[in-house]
């Protein structure tokens, strides 16, 4: 069989790349394609502690399964400080499993998730802060995340997760610009105000109204009291206050169909912060 002449050649390798990079397509529809467009990006960052003794062991389950299954994130951090990519940004890793923030459910599919070399139970090393801040300060900026959402995977899923932990410095994350924080000085609540109605506005899901607060706690204040503690309204006082300062141009949390198939109790539902939540 004689040669194909280069110039036949060339079309056809350039055919054959054009048709593996298009975008599937739906054949019942006739395709009229629009310049308006961009791919989706994730709208929130998910910090994970490994529960693992090294890097090395966390990457070998990232890449395999754990007894739940398949696992993955998008970045590992060792403790050392070194920096692993396992999944592409536009890409949906299984790291936030069954979970729900702001009313939104599939959080796999609208967040990056970093994964930190840690047991749980020791302090966060000091290269492997740095290297996180760096991380956060190139990935929200690239993907457009604001800045507050920047969560734990137990604010996320409180009836199952606790990471990255009670020693996880959360404070040290917002004096550089990234999550949630309470101010210095705060106001106190006005008459009336509802705490339970403040945590849901903050994110977190209420359907168990005890694990929501040792989650909050965990976070906010540093324990896991499953009660309300002095101290607390004004707390959540001054996050809702912030959350309200937001830009109106800020891109609001999406309500999925989830969300509606299972509301969240009403407020009036819950014990007053007088009450302990068993």
């Amino acid at each position: 069989m004689k040669p194909l002449p280069l110039a036949i050649a060339a079309l056809l390798i350039a055919v054959l790349s054009g048709c593996a990079s298009t975008l599937p397509r739906n054949p019942l529809a006739q395709w009229h394609a629009s310049p308006n467009f961009q791919p989706r990006r994730p709208r929130v960052i998910v910090l994970h502690h490994t529960a693992m003794d090294s890097a090395q062991a966390a990457l070998r389950v990232l890449q395999t399964e754990n007894s739940g299954g398949p696992v993955s994130s998008h970045y590992l951090i060792g403790d050392d400080g070194r920096l692993y990519q396992l999944v592409s940004e536009q890409s949906r890793a299984w790291h936030a499993g069954g979970s729900r923030w702001a009313g939104i459910s599939d959080l796999n599919s609208t967040s990056i998730g970093i994964e930190l070399d840690n047991n749980g139970h020791e302090p966060f090393s000091e290269a492997q802060l740095q290297s996180l801040l760096v991380l956060l300060a190139d990935v929200s900026a690239r993907n457009g995340i604001q800045p507050h959402l920047v969560i734990g995977h137990g604010d996320i899923a409180p009836t199952k997760k606790d990471d990255p932990s009670v020693l996880f410095p959360w404070q040290r994350l917002a004096d550089a610009g990234f999550g949630l924080w309470p101010r210095d000085i705060r106001a106190a609540p006005p008459p009336g105000f509802d705490p339970w109605a403040a945590l849901r506005l903050v994110g977190y899901d209420l359907r168990d109204p005890a694990a929501a607060l040792a989650a909050f706690h965990r976070h906010f204040r540093g324990s896991e009291e499953r009660t309300w503690q002095p101290g607390d309204a004004e707390i959540l006082y001054d996050l809702q206050q912030q959350l309200m300062e937001l830009p109106t141009t800020a891109t609001k949390p999406a309500q999925d169909d989830a969300a509606s198939r299972h509301p969240a109790p009403a407020a009036g539902d819950f014990p007053p912060m007088n009450s302990p939540v068993r």
